[in-house]
């Protein structure tokens, strides 16, 4: 975006760099107060414009009023032309106020500097980072997190990959301001950890210019779920609003059965049939007043090839069909879900937890997966396409892409973000969520919203969003009554119509 600002618009690379250093004051000052509180400050600054930044960001605090403690690291005529000015700037008001005091950067003692700062800025390296740190640059951050400071990141903390959201050695910050528009490597990887919280700012040039660029990775916004949410018209009726049809459960597993069930009818769905082992009807159909139940025979108490054979007027029925959750992994009950990707072909099938093990190690390559919804968390997906967890974390959106692509499947990727990967080559980033949704049954509840919303819209991307984003938000909502420590898939459940209740209030249009 600055390139395209400075060689396409004109506008000055100095302007730019000025105006990302007011938008980074005014994302503190949401933060913390700057204008009456006196505040230790703690700049380390590159030699690029990442640098520049940062220098001039320690002036606008110096004319606060604030001590700053600026550190560089370069020499002078090694610096970008626009982080010279602000360097050689700050350098003479530095001579003539007492508040600014700036370090070359010689050995690592020179950072002890900076202890006793309140609030540590990063301005080291932007988003030109590929691999991993060095010294003394990878010294400097481990130091830097270790001070007992507020840390703040300017653009995209140092040693965090821009693109790819991969990094060994990082600077670990509670905020993160970016500048012109998010950068994906934020959100994904290793970033959603060491990012902090995320303050999107300005440069001066407006956002709408991003139409100019292609793009295919998108955040997903609480408005874009808003617009997506079905309709429930007056002539509606239960098998208009959404047929669903689960296979899940057996009698290792009856609670998964329940959930997929219960999240797919509190979801909307208005007809859900539930198939399960006739071994398992004591344990799972007292729970379930309101769903209807196919069971089926089994010497193993899990699904068979015959099964499914026999679901064949189900499964015509249904708009979704969602397998998977708490069937174990039986071989018998593996060939079973593969006889089920032949047969469901005309249906879109939403796959989870033990129907993955089915597409293990490559298998996935035999079977037309054109209409499936996959949804493995980060160790199933390796166990999908044969590579380690450390190997795929490197470059997950490429693995991910690369992965729905060559499928024509949909690609949802369980995790801290959870990314939703299109056959058109798009991944969706869905930020909400917390810690607290790490338990067992959550996915189960996860397999079953998608399912009902993509049976209500029938469209599966729609159904995806919906069911992705509204999953991950009913649980931040509980968060307002009870911790991460006590929430639970059953919670996450029984507060889906408030969280949907939240959304139409929150961005109902005023007639």
């Amino acid at each position: 975006m600055d390139n395209f600002a400075i060689h396409s618009l004109g506008v000055p690379g100095i302007v730019l760099m000025e105006n990302a250093a007011i938008g980074i004051i005014d994302a503190m000052e949401e933060k913390v107060d700057l204008y009456s509180s006196h505040i230790k400050f703690g700049i380390i600054c590159g030699k690029g414009n990442n640098g520049g930044d940062g220098y001039a960001v320690a002036r606008h605090l110096s004319n606060l009023g604030h001590d700053i403690k600026v550190i560089s690291f370069g020499s002078e005529k090694d610096m970008s032309n626009d982080c010279k000015v602000n360097y050689i700037i700050l350098k003479k008001l530095a001579s003539s106020r007492r508040n600014i005091s700036i370090k070359k950067y010689k050995t690592f003692r020179d950072l002890k500097f900076l202890s006793g700062s309140h609030i540590i800025v990063d301005a080291i390296l932007g988003t030109g980072v590929t691999g991993d740190l060095k010294s003394p640059i990878s010294d400097a951050i481990k130091y830097l997190n270790s001070l007992p400071a507020i840390r703040v990141a300017v653009d995209i903390p140092t040693g965090l990959n821009a693109d790819k959201g991969y990094c060994k050695i990082v600077f670990n910050s509670d905020y993160t301001v970016t500048l012109g528009d998010y950068k994906r490597g934020l959100f994904i990887g290793n970033g959603s950890e060491f990012s902090g919280e995320v303050i999107r700012k300005e440069i001066g040039i407006g956002s709408h210019f991003l139409q100019k660029f292609s793009v295919q990775d998108y955040l997903i916004e609480p408005e874009d779920i808003y617009e997506l949410l079905p309709a429930k018209g007056k002539s509606i009726n239960k098998y208009t609003a959404g047929k669903v049809f689960i296979i899940a459960g057996s009698g290792k597993y009856p609670g998964a059965a329940e959930l997929t069930s219960q999240s797919a009818f509190r979801s909307g769905a208005g007809a859900v049939v539930l198939a399960f082992p006739e071994s398992s009807r004591k344990m799972i159909q007292r729970k379930l007043t309101e769903i209807v139940f196919e069971t089926y025979e089994s010497d193993f108490d899990g699904l068979t090839t015959n099964a499914v054979k026999n679901f064949k007027d189900k499964i015509n029925w249904a708009d979704v069909l969602a397998v998977g959750p708490g069937i174990d992994r039986n071989p018998v009950t593996m060939d079973a879900v593969l006889q089920l990707l032949k047969t469901s072909r005309n249906k879109p099938l939403v796959l989870d937890a033990d129907g993955l093990y089915a597409l293990r190690n490559g298998a996935f390559r035999d079977y037309n997966l054109s209409e499936v919804i996959l949804t493995p968390h980060l160790g199933e997906f390796s166990n999908l396409i044969d590579l380690p967890v450390a190997k795929l974390k490197e470059d997950l959106l490429s693995y991910g892409k690369g992965f729905s692509i060559q499928t024509g499947s949909y690609l949802v990727l369980k995790g801290s973000p959870t990314i939703i990967f299109t056959p058109k080559g798009e991944a969706l980033v869905n930020t909400s969520g917390n810690p607290g949704m790490a338990k067992f049954g959550t996915g189960d509840v996860l397999t079953g919203m998608i399912a009902s919303f993509i049976a209500q819209t029938k469209n599966i991307e729609s159904g995806i969003l919906l069911g992705v984003y509204l999953h991950s938000l009913s649980a931040d909502l509980l968060l307002g009554k009870q911790t991460e420590f006590s929430l639970t898939a059953s919670d996450i459940i029984k507060n889906i119509p408030y969280t949907i209740n939240f959304i139409r209030n929150s961005f109902a249009r005023v007639s």
